[in-house]
């Protein structure tokens, strides 16, 4: 098995036809013999190059200025959950590079979003990521000017001196805003296509994941040392399982999983939990594999799999624990990483063990802030609970410093790569990464989707 993990592929394949010998994740899911989602059968994926990419795109100062400029302002982005803004007159301050977002719920309930600067002196209204609660008007702490909460003109102090402006050309500047999931999004671009159209298979396929029913029980802040990209790309596949978190190989079907790309703005991995990886060389005994699960390996029945045993034990647990019946969740969606990925820096897993999203915003082109919000399901027939605090994590803190918080040592091992990472692009001679065909493939669509917004850009300025 050692050598057919090393040798080349099978010549005889087109390019990106290769897969890792051994079961696929759907034979993996198949042998679980339990009611799996349509969603998780699907299997969509085309080779899409084998170019390198070069390291530029990643430490040069011009391109990153290119992203500020050409594609952040154009792109659907999730700026907070409804929960930040459950009544009129909350707000949530969202800011990515040089622009800052004031989201807003109306007195109408509606929730708009505006472009976080008065109108008469451009002064914020509130500062970089903050929030408040139920105030009537949005008022600038400069001088008072003051708008309704659709944005109006609602006063201006000595109006006497401001004959030139009246309800009709001073009022905040709205720009798009629209809800999935439980999540604002925000587009500064007034031509962008709804957000519906923008998330191609993702409303379908979360029909049964419905992440409005869903808090924030955790939310982490931590700023990393590699470009926004650097970092991200770490979480599109599971290749660096092997040597990066190498005491997760006997229960992370590493090398199994699948990769599907639905389009420009969506691709997917999913990863086994509870499985070997196809690098182990000798049997483990599903004993071991329990034990490495958390579990007392005594207590796995005879002939059990550890896999499905694991899974019951997390529907019994957290159906107390979370106050719903999880009765119905195939051991999949209980276990593995299923985790979708929505251009340009949004992750969401609709699983129940693995119940996290993620963001990667730029600070310079070296940093990054990475943000992870742990989704835990609402007691059924309860309301929203109020959102957790964010806990913020400078470049040099330990995920550890957060109380039992499970991706501790592997969100460690991944932040000590990228510092290395980064130095190591910037020392290249060869200037270029070369990726693999089918295990990063959803990092090479990123790239042509981000080219996509440049060229664009590119073609409107010629």
């Amino acid at each position: 098995m050692a050598n057919k993990l090393t040798a080349p592929s099978d010549p005889a394949l087109a390019p990106g036809e290769a897969r890792c010998p051994g079961p696929s994740f759907q034979d993996i899911i198949n042998a679980d013999q339990d009611q799996v989602p349509d969603a998780l059968r699907v299997q969509q994926f085309e080779f899409i190059g084998d170019e390198d990419i070069p390291f530029d795109r990643y430490i040069s100062d011009d391109f990153a200025q290119s992203e500020t400029n050409h594609m952040w302002n154009r792109v659907w982005q999730w700026a907070c959950r409804e929960e930040h803004i459950p009544g009129p007159g909350d707000r949530y301050v969202y800011d990515i590079c040089d622009w800052s977002i004031l989201v807003v719920r109306g007195e109408d309930e509606n929730i708009r979003a505006f472009i976080n600067s008065c109108p008469h002196r451009g002064m914020q209204f509130a500062d970089t990521g903050s929030t408040g609660v139920r105030r009537k008007t949005i008022r600038c702490p400069f001088h008072g000017m003051a708008f309704n909460l659709d944005g109006s003109l609602n006063e201006i102090p000595c109006r006497w001196d401001f004959p030139h402006l009246d309800e009709n050309n001073f009022r905040l500047t709205e720009i798009q805003c629209d809800i999935w999931g439980g999540f604002v999004f925000i587009n500064m671009d007034p031509d962008a296509a709804p957000l519906a159209d923008y998330l191609e298979v993702i409303p379908d396929h979360f029909k049964l994941w419905s992440m409005d029913d869903r808090h924030v029980a955790l939310h982490t802040e931590k700023i990393l040392p590699a470009n926004w990209k650097m970092a991200m790309e770490a979480f599109l596949e599971a290749f660096h399982v092997l040597e990066t978190h190498s005491q997760a190989v006997l229960t992370a079907a590493d090398a199994n999983a699948q990769y599907d790309i639905f389009g420009k703005n969506v691709s997917r991995f999913m990863h086994a939990i509870g499985v070997p990886s196809p690098h182990v060389q000798r049997d483990v005994d599903p004993q071991e594999i329990f034990g490495k699960l958390g579990r007392d390996p005594g207590t796995l029945p005879a002939g059990a799999s550890a896999r499905a045993a694991h899974a019951q034990l997390l529907r019994e647990e957290y159906s107390e624990k979370f106050g719903v019946d999880l009765s119905g969740k195939s051991t999949s969606e209980m276990l593995d990483s299923i985790e979708y990925f929505l251009f340009p820096n949004a992750f969401f897993f609709p699983g129940i063990n693995i119940r996290l999203c993620y963001r990667f915003r730029p600070i310079d082109v070296d940093h990054c802030l990475h943000e992870i919000l742990v989704l835990q399901p609402v007691p059924e027939g309860e309301p929203h609970p109020a959102p957790a605090r964010p806990i913020r994590l400078g470049v040099d803190d330990s995920y550890t410093q957060i109380p039992d918080f499970a991706l501790a040592e592997i969100l460690d091992q991944d932040t000590d790569n990228l510092k290395m990472q980064r130095t190591g692009a910037k020392a290249s001679r060869k200037g270029a990464q070369s990726l693999g065909n089918y295990q990063e493939a959803r990092i090479r669509q990123m790239h042509l989707t981000l080219d996509e917004y440049l060229k664009s850009s590119d073609k409107a300025a010629s």
